[in-house]
C-alpha cells in the first residue's frame, strides 16, 4: 500500500469540503479551490479526516492513490496557510 496514500488527512477547523460526483471543492479562510478526481479514486470522511480509497492494489492505482492524497492535501492547505 502507498505509504503516502494510506495517510489520512486532518480537516482543520473552517474547511469545508464538498464534493458533487467527481468534482471536489475546498473551501476555507484563504479561498476556495476546485478539482476534478480520477473516477477510480474515493474520498472518504470520518471522524474529521479524509482518506483517498483505491480499488485495486496494480500500479496505476497505486499512483494515483499518492497523487490523489497529495492534490487534496495541498488543496486543503492552500486556503488554510496559503
Amino acid at each position: 500500500m502507498s505509504r503516502i496514500g494510506r495517510m489520512p488527512i486532518p480537516l482543520p477547523a473552517g474547511v469545508e469540503v464538498t464534493q458533487e460526483g467527481r468534482r471536489l471543492r475546498v473551501k476555507g479562510p484563504l479561498g476556495q479551490l476546485e478539482r476534478e478526481l480520477h473516477p477510480e479514486m474515493t474520498l472518504e470522511r470520518e471522524d474529521g479526516e479524509l482518506r483517498i480509497v483505491r480499488p485495486s492494489d496494480e500500479p496505476r492505482h497505486r499512483a494515483l492513490h499518492g497523487l490523489t492524497r497529495t492534490l487534496v492535501n495541498n488543496m486543503i492547505t492552500g486556503v488554510t496557510t496559503g
